[in-house]
């Protein structure tokens, strides 16, 4: 029995380490990890005990994108069944974003095309020094795909996305966290060690706190204060009414680490 392209590894803390692991494919979205990753995502929604997903890549390279081979394998394909087929790989990467939980992408190597869109999806991006970062889709003849023209303007800004989208041009180290594609840059010895840390103290804040903030930075934020208001009149009274606001209260008084329920 071959072994998964996608490792789950569930931490005592909370948090879960999701591995793309195909090395030797330079971590390619093929047919199998796809599948994958679309049922450990969905088993996700509704686990209470995941507080945090951190998502990294097995080898040199976090995820060099789509695999496209069956473009040239199938030259009959028409533009609707091509449709059929990317929509829903699409949606299935993407999925990671419909976690309530927060998710870091500890980005360990290059990260291309639909690669980037991954670790873009996720709510921090963690990078290794020297790993090339890159949506080249017009170099290759096509346009881009899996959200790319939404997701890198919600991270580095439409100034900087239509640099990046037109030249396909990559970008690493103090570019890519300059820009704001990574929250930090670090050498590969540390760096699955350092987006673990910052996973860890996320657990160990309150759950409902994290999952309510979450939702309310979702899909760029709220379009003007007032809705930030509207919306936080609601979500913070939510968490009065819990044990771990009590918890939280209760621990600044004598000075200790609260420890959160998620009730």
């Amino acid at each position: 029995m071959s072994a998964s392209p996608l490792r789950v590894e569930r931490r005592d803390d909370g948090v879960v380490l999701l591995t793309l692991a195909l090395p030797d494919r330079r971590n390619a979205m093929t047919g199998e990890l796809t599948a994958a990753w679309g049922e450990t995502i969905t088993g996700l929604r509704g686990d209470r005990s995941a507080r945090c997903v951190v998502v990294t890549g097995e080898g040199s390279a976090f995820c060099a994108g789509g695999d496209l081979s069956w473009i040239a394998e199938s030259p009959d394909l028409t533009v609707d069944s091509i449709r059929d087929r990317m929509l829903p790989f699409y949606r299935t990467w993407l999925s990671i974003r419909e976690l309530e939980v927060p998710s870091i992408a500890a980005v360990n190597g290059h990260a291309i095309g639909a690669g980037l869109c991954l670790a873009l999806a996720c709510d921090l991006r963690y990078v290794v020094r020297g790993a090339k970062l890159s949506v080249p889709f017009t170099m290759l003849g096509m346009h881009a795909g899996m959200a790319a023209t939404w997701l890198l303007p919600e991270v580095v800004g439409l100034a900087a996305a239509r640099e990046l989208l037109l030249t396909g041009r990559s970008v690493e180290g103090d570019e890519a966290f300059r820009l704001g594609l990574a929250n930090g840059v670090y050498d590969a010895e540390t760096l699955l060690e350092e987006a673990l840390a910052v996973a860890g103290r996320i657990a160990a804040a309150a759950p409902i706190a994290t999952r309510l903030t979450k939702v309310g930075l979702r899909a760029g934020g709220h379009r003007s204060m007032e809705d930030a208001l509207q919306y936080e009149a609601l979500a913070q009274p939510v968490t009065f009414a819990t044990e771990d606001l009590r918890e939280g209260l209760a621990a600044t008084r004598e000075k200790r680490r609260p420890t959160f329920s998620g009730r």
